[in-house]
């Protein structure tokens, strides 16, 4: 049986001291991550997280590091390979706003909007795999791996495919 990779808080069970967990998933949890970002292999996944919940004002600064040593296809060669990937992140979220309020606003479109918290409460572990699999590269490839066939097309003879469509459409 596949054991989820979660680690739900309430918003409402938060404290206003700064608070910091570390999450490291075990196998099965390892095997749960590697469905979700749909991937060959995670060998390692761990997170350390850091939250500060200011009360009065309803925002909640989440911020920290994740790392994770992710198993790949190489787009060119086909071969597996392991890379390892870290990033540094933060968030805010407003947990007194609701998404009506936020399409009210009137805010660039650059501008940092706070994030909106439903049924109050944030899941820790969603947020470590969300910043993960911001950062896996679409097209993976081994490093120093480069492209550098060029396809040449040897017909010397462009069918307009109109042209074919009207042959057909005689028969």
């Amino acid at each position: 049986m596949q054991k989820d990779f979660s680690y739900p808080l309430k918003i409402d069970e938060l404290g206003q001291k700064e608070q910091t967990y570390k999450l490291v998933a075990d196998k099965e949890q390892l095997e749960f991550i590697k469905n979700i970002l749909q991937v060959p292999a995670v060998n390692s996944f761990e997170a350390s997280i850091k939250l500060k919940f200011h009360k009065k004002v309803g925002k909640l600064k989440v911020w920290g590091d994740v790392s994770a040593d992710i198993g790949l296809i190489s787009v060119i060669s086909l071969e597996p390979f392991n890379k390892m990937h870290q990033t540094s992140f933060e968030l805010l979220y407003d947990t007194n706003a609701t998404y009506e309020d936020i399409k009210e606003l009137d805010v660039d479109i650059m501008a940092d909007i706070p994030d909106i918290i439903e049924n109050n409460e944030i899941n820790l572990a969603d947020i470590a795999i969300e910043q993960i699999a911001l950062i896996l590269d679409d097209h993976p490839r081994k490093d120093g791996e480069i492209f550098d066939e060029i396809i040449e097309d040897v017909s010397p003879i462009r069918h307009n495919p109109f042209a074919i469509l009207e042959q057909l459409k005689k028969k």
